[in-house]
């Protein structure tokens, strides 16, 4: 009887993965630099919540998730936004590099969602090569996700780049 080995296509872990040897673990993939960032629109408010990064945020538990929003009653329906923020170090200190945001919709009554998975991944995706995806956001929610960013860390928003804090300017 063979015994087949397990192909390894990447890993999400913590830290340095081969800390200078070309070893195992070469080429995989970490998030630690990535925080997931919920706006609930409605409320006004942002916060981080890493369960987001495994989709068991508090917004997302108990909840169904489809990637059709008809299968969502609409009453009691709240929109939110999911925004992956990576962060970047450079000599200066550390910047907002990448911030990708995503839309989720979530009835709590009713235990159903809408969220678009694969947009959820190449969003983080995305965020982690340091792209700005936040055009198709509300100017409402632009604003929420700036003052977060600002308040969490001035210094970290003042070396961030100008893309950054134009995409997020809103007209209110």
């Amino acid at each position: 009887m063979t015994e087949q080995k397990k192909k390894i296509d990447f890993n999400i872990i913590k830290n340095a993965p081969t800390d200078g040897h070309r070893g195992f673990g070469v080429g995989a993939l970490s998030l630690e630099n990535v925080s997931p960032v919920i706006i609930d629109i409605n409320e006004g408010e942002a916060f981080v919540d890493i369960g987001a990064m495994h989709a068991r945020s508090a917004v997302e538990k108990r909840v169904k998730f489809s990637p059709n929003r008809d299968e969502v009653p609409e009453e009691g329906a709240k929109p939110y936004w999911l925004v992956w923020v990576t962060i970047e170090r450079k000599e200066e200190g550390s910047y907002y590099a990448g911030v990708t945001a995503c839309e989720m919709i979530v009835n709590k009554e009713k235990r159903r969602g809408y969220k678009s998975l694969p947009e959820h991944v190449n969003r983080l995706d995305k965020s982690m090569k340091r792209h700005i995806i936040v055009d198709h956001m509300d100017d409402r929610s632009k604003k929420i996700l700036a003052d977060f960013l600002k308040g969490h860390d001035e210094n970290m928003w003042n070396l961030s780049s100008e893309e950054l804090k134009k995409a997020l300017r809103s007209k209110e």
